[in-house]
């Protein structure tokens, strides 16, 4: 038989694949997270008609001559770079913008990923669509530790911020050294009595005004001030507790004395004593009640910050990625995922923005990255690939039947 036959022959199948390639990336258009392949081809073994001659005296060197016995397929690689991004506006939604992939965990296996649809199961973990939980690091009390095995993220409803007493408060702002109500020819533009109040929290966040009442002293009875505040509050048992607060002349704290109240340490060093402006506030407490997760929202990195009913916000877990030496080694698992290979080298896993991995976007997914211009000239490329095979064969054909008509 004809080498040509079986050259197009392999022309056929080498163009079949490219075809079943192109189409793939076609129907995986708007596939979240897709990323197109690529098909390459090279020749097979050539026959060698005539070996080449080195050169001798009074005679040139002849080069070989041989007969290519068809193409193959040499490789079908992807391309990894980034598709467009996908505004959704959904919390869930999340994308890598740069190297890296998700790190899911579908029961059996640990795969890998570019799509970043995610939801919520039943019990608050955070699933791909095909229930494939995604890996990361869950905060203990607010703190991450990515030196940890990896494991589910969990965002229940049922997640809880707990409570804290409270340990200090800060008072700031001005105290009006010009008050008196002893002296008739000074106009008093605030009254000689201020109260400010704010709420402290014990252990089990059970919330209570701590309320501070200033009173004007006069004469000041602290020595070197220029103006002074008498404090007066009561504790949680209604026990009266007092103290004083003292300014100099050119305004600046001389001294603040006021016995903790129920534990709490209540400090003015950020108070000032100059005329006429009277903006004294409760600035500061460090305490909380417990509260309730309520929503969140994602930085760069792959953190997921709580907010809670308390209305405070502290981390609730990490999104880890991960990412490959030889990416193109991955070898495609199905649902958008992929699994490594010897050839892809491990997975070397950490946080968004570090090691080469990309930073993390929230409420947005990347598309696929299928150029569908360069995917239907692909398409035209292969047709005719396997047209000019198919006329290869026919041609070979017609020469084998007239050799067969050579003896009628």
């Amino acid at each position: 038989m004809l080498r040509s036959l079986f050259s197009g022959i392999s022309s056929l199948r080498s163009h079949q694949t490219m075809l079943d390639v192109t189409g793939n990336n076609i129907a995986n258009v708007n596939t979240t997270g897709y990323k197109a392949a690529r098909t390459q081809f090279e020749d097979t073994l050539s026959q060698v008609i005539q070996n080449a001659g080195a050169p001798q005296a009074g005679q040139g060197g002849t080069n070989p001559a041989q007969v290519g016995l068809g193409v193959q397929v040499s490789a079908i690689t992807n391309d990894f770079t980034d598709g467009a991004t996908q505004q959704t506006g959904r919390a869930l939604d999340m994308k890598i913008t740069g190297d890296g992939f998700f790190i899911v965990n579908n029961g059996t296996e640990q795969l890998y990923t570019r799509a970043g649809a995610f939801t919520l199961d039943a019990l608050g973990q955070l699933t791909t669509a095909s229930g494939a939980l995604v890996q990361g690091w869950s905060a203990v009390n607010g703190v991450i530790d990515t030196a940890a095995g990896l494991g589910p993220i969990r965002l229940p409803v049922s997640t809880t911020m707990g409570a804290t007493a409270t340990q200090n408060v800060v008072f700031s702002g001005n105290m009006p050294s010009d008050l008196s109500h002893d002296d008739p020819n000074t106009v008093a533009v605030e009254p000689t009595i201020l109260t400010r109040a704010i709420d402290v929290y014990d252990a089990a966040g059970n919330s209570r005004s701590l309320e501070l009442v200033f009173t004007k002293t006069v004469p000041p009875t602290v020595a070197g001030a220029a103006s002074e505040w008498a404090i007066s509050t009561t504790d949680s048992t209604g026990a009266a507790i007092t103290g004083t607060i003292a300014f100099g002349g050119d305004g600046a704290l001389v001294s603040a004395v006021l016995p903790a109240v129920d534990g709490v340490n209540v400090t003015f060093a950020e108070l000032t004593g100059y005329a006429k402006l009277t903006t004294v506030e409760a600035a500061s407490q460090d305490g909380k009640g417990a509260g309730t997760l309520q929503s969140f929202s994602m930085n760069a990195d792959g953190t997921l910050i709580g907010s809670f009913s308390n209305g405070f916000k502290e981390p609730v877990g990490q999104i880890a990625l991960a990412n490959f030496a030889n990416a193109a080694g991955l070898e495609k698992a199905g649902g958008t995922a992929f699994r490594s290979t010897v050839n892809s080298g491990d997975a070397q896993v950490g946080v968004g923005g570090t090691g080469g991995r990309g930073a993390l976007t929230s409420r947005a997914l990347e598309m696929s990255n299928v150029d569908l211009s360069q995917e239907f000239t692909n398409l035209i490329i292969a047709q005719r690939g396997f047209q000019a095979g198919s006329r290869v064969i026919t041609t070979s054909d017609e020469l084998l039947q007239e050799l067969v008509n050579l003896k009628r």
